[in-house]
């Protein structure tokens, strides 16, 4: 990706549209509006030229706008045409622009990455973006919203600005403790600083990875004995066959998923394989498959049917799973509605629908403490990874002895700043010389 390019790229959907947007960036950005649309627009405003081709004929008339650096979203000179959305439209100017010799086609994220690059956009509001255009339901879209808005970033940059100050301490007292400006005690100051930016950290830590689920989506197995009516239920939610289902014992060997919308939070619907006792080897892996798949759950759909009892061998093995991240569901409910329910079951008929929307509510509400994208911060594993490596560092600091090396301590705090700059991608250890020289008055 050389940054001196110029790049096009068709920005919308593809197929028929009303409009079609392609987007330019890149320092060639004013010479290909004047070569197609004849003269630069006054940035920011919608202006509506023919764009030409070649031997110029007329291949549409599109509104044109003009964005100049840096004020633009790469913070390069950027365009954007708004042609009407026909595919022979779109690939007649873009062939054209590619003509030109002037620009060549983006590659996945180039847009965002110059940004970035640019100073546009740190790591987290990059994510957000990405996470905004994945987006399936409402929790995730404001949780990508607030990733865009810079909810993590400001957070860390907090962080990691406090433990700059810190580090300058740190340095003033190793290296300039025998000027009669820098004050004693400089260290303790130091110590105590960063052994709270730690504790903040590890709060943040101990979220429950809330973020992570919201935006990968809450995982709900449904699990119990052969012909229990699992597929039939997993069916009956998707409201279309995803999966088969057959009088047969051990149709389903592997896990087939369903993604959901429960009023607004997302959940993974995972179909697995019946409970059973087996000789045949590939269903047995999908017995074990199928356990390992409810134990790393949110929650467990526990199926039994009239048939059997919920004690039975086919719905044991879940000694693992929390008692209340398991539900107990009563299916086939039509065939003996008169039986009775174990108490805190859900009973339901998948066939007639019969009490999947109490089930379905009884779900949400599993999810309705831990679906809150206000608070969450942590969204990916990246960010969990770097915020484990910092509070690690500075733990080192809080619970560092009088005796313990002023350098090992400066190295530590140095190295969890370094693993917050990981998280917005910003790490510059000249902020540390910045402060240290205008905290101090040193060599006046």
């Amino acid at each position: 990706m050389r940054r001196e390019d110029t790049i096009v790229a068709v920005a919308t959907g593809s197929g028929r549209a009303a409009i079609a947007v392609l987007r330019l960036s890149g320092p060639a950005t004013r010479r290909i509006l004047e070569v197609l649309a004849g003269s630069v627009p006054q940035p920011r405003f919608a202006s509506l030229r023919a764009i030409y081709a070649s031997d110029g004929a007329v291949l549409d008339r599109a509104l044109v706008i003009f964005f100049s650096a840096p004020a633009s979203f790469t913070g390069e000179d950027v365009a954007e045409l708004h042609l009407h959305g026909g595919p022979a439209v779109i690939a007649a100017v873009l062939g054209r622009l590619l003509e030109t010799r002037l620009c060549r086609l983006a590659e996945a994220g180039e847009f965002s990455r110059r940004a970035f690059i640019n100073g546009k956009l740190d790591l987290t509001e990059a994510e957000g973006i990405a996470d905004l255009i994945d987006a399936e339901t409402e929790t995730q879209r404001r949780q990508a919203m607030r990733q865009l808005e810079g909810a993590l970033s400001l957070t860390v940059e907090n962080w990691r600005e406090r433990l700059v100050d810190t580090m300058a301490l740190v340095e003033a007292s190793l290296d300039f403790s025998d000027e009669g400006d820098v004050p004693e005690g400089l260290m303790d100051e130091a110590v105590s600083a960063a052994s709270l930016v730690g504790k903040e950290i590890e709060t943040v830590l101990n979220d429950g990875a809330r973020g992570e689920r919201l935006r990968d989506g809450f995982t709900v197995v449904i699990a119990g004995p052969p012909n229990v009516g699992k597929s039939t239920l997993i069916n009956r939610i998707a409201g279309r066959d995803v999966a088969i289902v057959s009088p047969v014992a051990g149709t389903t060997r592997d896990m087939i998923e369903l993604h959901c919308d429960l009023g607004g939070t997302p959940v993974v619907f995972v179909d697995t394989a019946g409970l059973r006792d087996t000789d045949d080897p590939v269903e047995r892996e999908g017995v074990v498959r199928a356990r390992k798949r409810a134990q790393a759950a949110d929650l467990v759909l526990l199926l039994f049917d009239n048939k059997i009892d919920a004690d039975t061998d086919g719905a044991t093995g879940f000694e693992a799973v929390a008692p209340e991240n398991i539900i107990m569901v009563r299916t086939k409910y039509d065939l003996q509605p008169d039986d009775e329910v174990i108490e805190g079951a859900v009973a339901v008929s998948a066939k007639t629908g019969a009490g999947i929307d109490i089930l379905l509510k009884r779900i949400e509400q599993q999810f309705a403490g831990r679906s809150d994208s206000q608070t969450a911060l942590i969204t990916r594993e990246r960010h969990r990874t770097a915020l484990t490596d910092a509070a690690r560092h500075l733990s080192r600091v809080s619970a560092a002895h009088v005796s313990t090396s002023p350098e090992l301590l400066a190295e530590d705090i140095r190295l969890g700043m370094r693993a917050l700059g990981r998280i917005t991608g910003r790490v510059d250890v000249e902020d540390v010389l910045d402060r240290l020289f205008a905290g101090f008055c040193i060599g006046k």
